[in-house]
C-alpha cells in the first residue's frame, strides 16, 4: 500500500534561480514512519486539473538533523516542479509518501573513504549521504565531483562550501562547470578524464570503500565504466538515475498475445483479475484500483518492485535491479509484461 500523510511545508528556500529546497513538518505521532536512511526519497502526490500526479524527490537533509528536506529543480514543461518553484509557500499542505529507496549509505561507525559523482539535481541524495559519512566517524573522508553549468546554477552551493570549511581535511569537492571557467574547477562535463583525475591524480593514494553516482543515465554509465576499467569492483559502485530514460519502442508488447490470470498480494490481501499480456503489469494493477506503490512509472525509482511467486514476467527495460535480484524473482512492475497464462505477484515480499 502507498502510505501517504498530509505534511505542512515549513520552509521554501531558493537554492538557484531554478531550484528550491522544501522542508516539511513531521508531526510527533508519525515521526517513526518518516525515519529515513541517507540517500532515500519521498514521493509527493498532488492534484492538478483533476489529475493525480506523483513525483519522487530525494531527501537532502541528514537523518541526524531531524528535518525532512528535499531539493526540487524546475524542469522545462514540468508540472509539479514548476508549481514548487513558483507557487508553493510555507503553510501549504502536501500529501507525502513515507521514505523509500535503495540508494543508501549504511552508517557503521567505522572509518570510510567515499567518493561521489553528481550532476545537476543529482546532488540531492548525495548531500544526505555526505553529511552522514562525515558525522559517522571522525576519520571518514568524502570526495565529491559535482557538475553544473555555473556556480549560480549549482544546487546547495552554499551548503557545500560550509561543509568544506567544517570538514577541511575530510571533505573535498571538485566542481565541473560547462559554461563557466572558475579557479580550482574543471571546465566541461564530468567525463573519463574527470574520473581519472580523482582516481589517478588528486586521490591516487586513497583506497575508496564505495562510489555513489547520481544524475543522468549517460553520466552514470560513463563514470561507472571508467571506474570498472580502473579495477573498481562493481559491488562498490552504487547509482541512481535522476532522469527517466528516453522511451524505447516496446517490442516485447508487440510479440505477446493472449491474457494472463493475475493474483496480486498486497498488505496481506489477495486480488485477482485478468489482463492483456500487451499491457504493463503496474498499469493493469492500478486500473483495478489496487493501491500498489508507485512513483515515477518510468523505471527510475524502485517504488513498484514486486516478487514473482508464480509464472513469469519480462521487463522492457531495467535500470534498478541487479542480475541477482532478478534471479530471485524481483521485477519493476511498471516495466514488466506477463509472459505466462498465470502470474502471482507479491508486493509485500521485497
Amino acid at each position: 500500500m502507498s502510505i501517504f500523510h498530509s505534511l505542512t511545508v515549513s520552509a521554501v528556500d531558493q537554492l538557484t534561480p531554478n531550484s528550491v529546497a522544501i522542508t516539511f513538518i513531521v508531526p510527533e505521532n508519525i515521526k517513526d514512519a518518516y525515519t529515513y536512511s541517507p540517500g532515500q526519497y519521498i514521493t509527493i502526490k498532488h492534484m492538478v486539473a483533476g489529475q493525480e500526479l506523483r513525483r519522487a524527490y530525494s531527501i537532502s537533509s541528514a537523518p541526524s538533523s531531524n528535518k525532512l528536506t528535499v531539493g526540487i529543480k524546475k524542469v522545462d514543461d514540468g508540472t509539479f516542479s514548476v508549481y514548487a518553484n513558483t507557487e508553493l509557500k510555507v503553510g501549504d499542505v502536501l500529501e507525502v509518501m513515507i521514505p523509500e529507496g535503495r540508494f543508501i549509505f549504511k552508517p557503521s561507525g567505522t572509518p570510510k573513504n567515499i567518493a561521489a559523482f553528481a550532476a545537476g539535481s543529482g546532488i540531492t541524495p548525495i548531500m544526505s549521504i555526505a553529511k552522514t559519512v562525515l558525522e559517522d566517524n571522525d576519520a571518514s573522508t568524502f570526495v565529491l565531483v559535482y557538475g553544473n553549468k555555473s556556480p549560480e546554477e549549482t544546487m546547495f552551493y552554499s551548503e557545500i562550501q560550509e561543509l568544506s570549511k567544517k570538514y577541511t581535511n575530510r571533505f573535498f569537492v571538485k566542481y565541473v562547470f560547462s559554461r563557466a571557467q572558475e579557479e580550482n574547477a574543471l571546465f566541461g562535463r564530468i567525463e573519463t578524464s574527470s574520473v581519472n583525475y580523482i582516481l589517478k591524480n588528486q586521490f591516487k593514494e586513497t583506497s575508496f570503500d564505495a562510489f555513489y553516482l547520481c544524475g543522468p543515465e549517460e553520466m552514470i554509465e560513463l563514470v561507472s565504466d571508467t571506474l570498472k576499467s580502473s579495477g573498481i569492483s562493481e559491488d562498490k559502485i552504487h547509482f541512481e538515475l535522476f532522469t527517466t530514460p528516453e522511451e524505447s519502442e516496446d517490442l516485447l508488447a508487440e510479440e505477446l498475445e493472449g491474457k494472463t490470470q493475475v493474483e496480486v498480494v498486497l498488505d496481506d490481501e489477495s486480488f485477482h483479475f485478468t489482463m492483456d499480456k500487451k499491457k504493463l503489469v503496474l498499469d493493469a494493477v492500478l486500473k483495478e484500483n489496487i493501491d500498489a506503490p508507485y512513483s515515477c512509472q518510468g523505471g527510475v525509482c524502485s517504488s513498484c518492485i514486486a516478487r514473482v511467486v508464480e509464472g513469469k514476467a519480462e521487463m522492457v527495460q531495467n535500470q534498478i535491479l541487479t542480475d541477482g535480484e532478478i534471479a530471485e524473482g524481483l521485477i519493476l512492475t511498471c516495466q514488466a509484461h506477463p509472459t505466462t497464462s498465470k502470474l502471482k505477484l507479491d508486493y509485500d515480499d521485497v
